[in-house]
């Protein structure tokens, strides 16, 4: 019979147990793409598309995607659960974060120019 991943990891000696936890964590920290993101969130596509207002084909398109709208990204992040937040790393100024990129923001309808001081 064969043994579970905790009867094999608590085997282990203390200090490989730890690194091999950590590297899993590191691994966490870093996933990549929005589908890892979605399965980390515990989210499946339907739910997701939920969320969005969209169909379950859109999600699996938006995960495959390299190159998105950061108003979806924020949208797509928010669905999952979560929030998302833009750093810029710049040298010799540290880390800035930036705010309201991504935000879908709808300005309100220009008026139209006015009739006066035109000749009819």
């Amino acid at each position: 019979m064969g043994r579970t991943l905790d009867q094999v990891m608590q085997s282990l000696p203390d200090d490989r147990r730890q690194a091999i936890e950590a590297r899993a964590q590191t691994l966490l920290e870093d996933i990549e793409g929005l589908r890892a993101l979605r399965v980390l969130a515990a989210r499946s596509q339907e739910q997701i598309a939920d969320a969005l207002g969209i169909k379950q084909p859109s999600v699996h398109k938006i995960e495959r995607q390299a190159d998105l709208y950061l108003s979806t990204l924020r949208r797509f992040v928010e669905a999952a659960g979560g929030t998302l937040e833009l750093r810029v790393d710049l040298p010799g100024r540290g880390t800035i974060r930036l705010n309201g990129i991504g935000d879908i923001r709808i300005s309100p309808p220009k008026k139209p120019p006015s009739d006066k001081g035109r000749p009819a």
